[in-house]
């Protein structure tokens, strides 16, 4: 049955899917200097219809990026500045007493929006992340009892700053496992830098950038994306890494198991299978290939790998874990 559902997709599929992608990427690139990977990382969210949890220092180009993609796909966007006073309904909605009609107003809050950047989603209280659980895992919000289903497409996108931690409340797993893909972004390069300079200066940040898909293809990428083969071998190859998580006693050496204190749910599993066909997709395959499970193992596994004080106390980051896990699985 997989193989037939791969089959479906005609080298034509392909060559759209292709051409949507790439230009769609190419407004973001228009806008967001270098930053390759945050490029895939926005566009593997958008095909798997996954949330993306971003991780950086101000400055980098998140907010840029998230309402370049907004923009690209003739989309709604909306931005939430995360604070300790952030109520529920300031992102959800709340109902209003209308004193000429006697009667309460639905208004609908700022998650009601095809791509909805959460600045600083670690300053926002327990109770405010938990409204964005409902509405990132369900689609979906309730106001005075009645739900309100989200845009299709929808994206949330959020960022933490590493750095400073004071006055902020650390994400629970289970809202880290709501994101697909967390992402790490670092520092430009000087010649990337230097040419953001050149673009201000040319005035290339004040136009509005122009759409170059509708919401309605990217739908129909989406779709297309559920369509792309992969092979048992690398389903078992992804199930294999998740297990290893759960029993590194078993497989690394014990230096490195020790710092280890829980490993991934099966939602990592079904993330590895979803974001290694939207790698295979944007490469213009239709079938996985081991390459584009091991691509995403940072993304997906860095928030989901739960490490113990000794090693933020050693110093050791959870990519080099990561690492060692994916050295124990044989690829296929």
């Amino acid at each position: 049955m997989a193989g037939m559902t791969a089959s479906r997709i005609t080298h034509d599929d392909l060559a759209r899917a292709y051409d949507l992608t790439g230009r769609i990427g190419t407004a973001l690139e228009s806008r967001v200097v270098g930053q390759d990977r945050l490029r895939q990382t926005l566009l593997i969210g958008l095909l798997t219809g996954g949330h993306v949890l971003l991780e950086s220092v101000p400055g980098l180009a998140k907010t840029t990026a998230a309402e370049t993609l907004a923009a690209a796909l003739d989309g709604q966007f909306r931005r939430i500045q995360c604070t300790p006073d952030l109520l529920p309904s300031d992102i959800i909605g709340t109902q209003v007493y209308d004193a000429v009609e006697a009667r309460f107003e639905t208004r609908l809050g700022p998650v009601h929006a095809n791509v909805v950047l959460l600045d600083e989603i670690n300053r926002s209280s327990a109770k405010t992340q938990s409204a964005m659980l409902e509405a990132m895992q369900e689609r979906q919000t309730t106001i005075g009892g009645k739900r309100y289903p989200l845009p299709d497409p929808f994206l949330v996108i959020a960022t933490q700053n590493p750095i400073e931690q004071e006055g902020t409340y650390v994400l629970a797993e289970a809202q880290l496992d709501r994101f697909m893909l967390k992402d790490v972004l670092d520092y430009p390069q000087p010649h990337e830098e230097a040419e953001v300079l050149r673009r201000i200066d040319a005035g290339v940040f004040l136009d509005h950038p122009e759409p170059v898909a509708s919401l309605e293809e990217i739908l129909q990428l989406q779709e297309l994306t559920r369509r792309v083969y992969i092979d048992p071998a690398i389903t078992e190859y992804i199930v294999s890494i998740a297990y290893v998580t759960r029993h590194v006693d078993q497989y690394l050496d014990p230096d490195i198991a020790r710092l280890v204190e829980a490993g991934v749910s099966p939602r990592a599993s079904i993330n590895f299978t979803a974001g290694a066909r939207a790698v295979a997709l944007l490469q213009g395959r239709d079938h996985v290939i081991p390459e584009d499970v091991r691509s995403l193992a940072y993304r997906i596994l860095r928030h989901r790998v739960l490490l113990g004080f000794e090693a933020e106390a050693t110093g050791v980051r959870p990519e080099q874990v990561i690492d060692a896990i994916l050295q124990a699985v044989r690829t296929p």
